[in-house]
């Protein structure tokens, strides 16, 4: 059943969205990740114009990230403290990035910049995401019965500013969290990502959080900065398709429940293999659009498009 998308100015099957909502929300709750980096580039490639499929692709992160959290909340698997201050730099990333969301637009180059953007963050995350869990996997068969230590220190827990995070079992500087929030924040207006695929690797590596704990705190940071990317968008640059994002949103909320129950079904560094292929996979599609020759020659990097 065909449906009149407004902003976008284009006709969808409806049934082809919601498939799409519920698929990226599965994965969602499943990973911890908004599930923006798969759902904007499947929106781009059904023929939703970029930088609409990047603003209206925020509500659906909202929906089904709010969905995931409260599934992952009943299991106590969320650090609340960690999630606000990681929201004190999402915020400020936020604004900045719709800023230079709108400065790309303006020039006429956002589209080549989100394909770029996409192709580069998603390549380099993927693989040392792939890298790191195939060791995990394979130390962890050699090494069933030998203790593991709780997490490993780094250069960034030697900062100052340190708060406790007793839900993660940390006690680490603010201001790692809160930068690695601002660079989400930025990403979720440029990409339009929760920003997950970044944040989940970030919090387990450079902040040492358990991985099951990173997944709800992850989601939970997501919602507030997303919310915020989208009233920005939609003030800003007037990119919001309303109809687009309610549809996504009905099919995400669904998803993300069983999602949730089939990510505890599987080990962290499962978990972080599965998603590193999938971070790949959309990479390397998104890196063949860009080099093959595309079907309308003037359709990327024209100055004045929208």
């Amino acid at each position: 059943m065909q449906i009149y998308l407004p902003i976008a100015e284009v006709s969808i099957d409806v049934f082809l969205l919601l498939f799409l909502g519920g698929g990226v929300g599965f994965l969602s709750g499943m990973f911890g990740v908004g599930g923006g980096f798969l759902m904007t580039p499947l929106l781009i490639f059904i023929g939703i114009p970029p930088a609409v499929a990047v603003a209206s692709e925020a509500n659906h992160i909202i929906a089904s990230s709010m969905s995931g959290v409260m599934a992952h909340w009943r299991r106590g698997n969320v650090d609340f403290k960690m999630g606000g201050v990681l929201l004190i730099g999402g915020f400020l990333g936020s604004f900045a990035g719709v800023q230079l969301f709108s400065w790309l637009r303006t020039l006429g180059q956002i589209d080549l910049v989100i394909s770029l953007s996409y192709v580069v963050f998603l390549g380099i995350i993927g693989i040392l995401m792939l890298l790191e869990a195939s060791r995990t996997i394979l130390r962890s068969r050699r090494q069933s019965g030998a203790r593991r230590r709780l997490h490993q220190h780094y250069w960034v827990h030697r900062w100052p500013l340190k708060m406790r995070f007793r839900k993660s079992k940390l006690y680490i500087s603010a201001i790692s969290p809160i930068i690695i929030g601002f660079v989400v924040g930025v990403l979720a207006s440029i990409m339009g990502v929760g920003g997950g695929f970044l944040l989940v690797p970030a919090m387990i590596y450079l902040l040492g959080m358990p991985t099951m704990m990173v997944v709800g705190t992850s989601l939970f940071q997501i919602i507030f900065v997303t919310a915020n990317v989208t009233f920005l968008q939609a003030v800003t640059n007037q990119t919001v398709d309303v109809l687009l994002a309610l549809i996504l949103l009905a099919g995400g909320v669904v998803g993300a429940q069983f999602g949730t129950r089939a990510g505890q079904l599987l080990r962290g560094e499962q978990l972080r293999g599965l998603l590193a292929l999938m971070v790949l996979a959309v990479c390397i599609k998104l890196a063949l659009d860009l080099v093959l020759t595309p079907s309308e020659l003037f359709s990327v990097g024209t100055p004045g498009s929208h």
